[in-house]
């Protein structure tokens, strides 16, 4: 039994010269980091170790996705990589990273996630600190408490970095609208995924409007959209980012639920079948159950009966082969390609610059199609 879904592997990245570099962003963090030590030490040893663990937690592996979406959004708007504000974009850039922290870290307290990129989350490592200095109280609720500030610190200095990027103030102007317009569109999304489990909604609309908010929002349309702010696009290209990142964004995620199922937990840095456990209800849980609903009434009561419980090894490979039995997995992968297919087209037919449209569209590929 096939229960792993195929996976094309693409090593091309964006054209040379063009993307944005992981070690780029990741040193403009650092320095940021650096900056703040001292101000941290100063307030005192307890806020200082917080910080120390934010940083770890942001500097800890990740692949730079939405700072390499908001670059290429500005190259293909006409940005000079050589010119006076490229410095300035990258800080905007590596901004994205400081929110992105602040949403894994609530995330992994909401889901109860004990990893992160192969370590501890941050609740869990505040936890692991309660513990060992042996004070009093609950380890859990002080690990909780602790990671939900260090979130919103993360969240705070992102907006910090944001102010402080440098960019002209033509440029901050029409970027702030889009970026309060994300910050809004991830929590609005994170709180639907939370009614959605909560009240057992098992609607695929109601999935991939999760997705469409908790993810392809912050992840790829509105990355592209504040690229095209800060050099000043039309309106136009505005709505040609914005149809593609909305699809890729999607289409990243659904690639997304098929690893929390089928993935490698040492290249996905958490368990397999962690969003099983938790009940999360996602489009390739919602269409594995109106399928086994139609085609297999005991393979539905089954999904029903175990998805949201602590699963044995046994029952996690039940699940993968009915999801693959039933058809979803062939289902989400059509629905990936289409929307990838989709938004290369509108993405070729837009009037971004040739190396924009080369490194978006090898953005997409990599995004939709990844093993990580």
């Amino acid at each position: 039994m096939n229960t792993r879904p195929p996976v094309v592997e693409h090593r091309a990245g964006p054209a040379a010269g063009v993307a944005v570099s992981t070690e780029a962003i990741d040193a403009v963090l650092r320095r940021f980091f650096v900056d703040r030590r001292a101000e941290a030490d100063a307030i005192g040893p307890g806020f200082a170790t917080a910080v120390a663990e934010l940083e770890g937690h942001v500097l800890r592996g990740g692949k730079r996705v939405r700072p390499a979406f908001a670059w290429l959004g500005w190259i293909g708007a006409g940005g000079d990589e050589a010119g006076p504000t490229a410095e300035a974009v990258r800080h905007t850039c590596a901004a994205l990273e400081l929110l992105h922290a602040s949403a894994l870290i609530h995330d992994d307290i909401i889901d109860a996630s004990p990893t992160r990129r192969g370590h501890p989350a941050a609740h869990v490592a505040f936890a692991e600190q309660h513990r060992h200095h042996g004070w009093p109280g609950d380890a859990e609720s002080f690990g909780t408490g602790s990671a939900i500030l260090a979130g919103d610190l993360a969240q705070g200095w992102a907006d910090d970095m944001i102010r402080g990027a440098g960019l002209p103030v033509e440029a901050y102007e029409r970027v702030g609208p889009v970026w309060s317009a994300m910050r809004t569109e991830v929590l609005a999304g994170q709180l639907l995924d939370l009614w959605a489990e909560a009240g057992n909604d098992e609607e695929v609309d109601s999935a991939l409007r999760i997705d469409r908010y908790k993810t392809a929002a912050y992840t790829v349309e509105r990355p592209l959209h504040i690229g095209a702010a800060v050099a000043g696009a039309g309106a136009g290209l505005v709505a040609a980012y914005r149809a593609f990142g909305v699809d890729i964004g999607v289409a990243f995620q659904l690639r997304d639920d098929l690893l929390g199922v089928f993935g490698d937990p040492e290249l996905t840095g958490k368990p397999s079948g962690d969003d099983l456990r938790e009940g999360k209800r996602t489009v390739l849980l919602a269409t594995a159950l109106r399928f086994a609903d139609e085609r297999d009434r005991a393979a539905a009561a089954y999904l029903r009966a175990k998805v949201g419980t602590s699963l044995t090894a046994d029952e996690l490979r039940s699940i993968r082969g009915i999801f693959t039995d039933i058809g979803a997995v062939d289902h989400v992968e059509r629905d990936i390609a289409r929307r990838t297919g989709r938004a290369l087209a509108v993405l070729e037919a837009s009037d971004a610059t040739s190396d924009g449209r080369r490194g978006l569209a090898a953005m997409a590929v990599s995004a939709t199609q990844r093993r990580w």
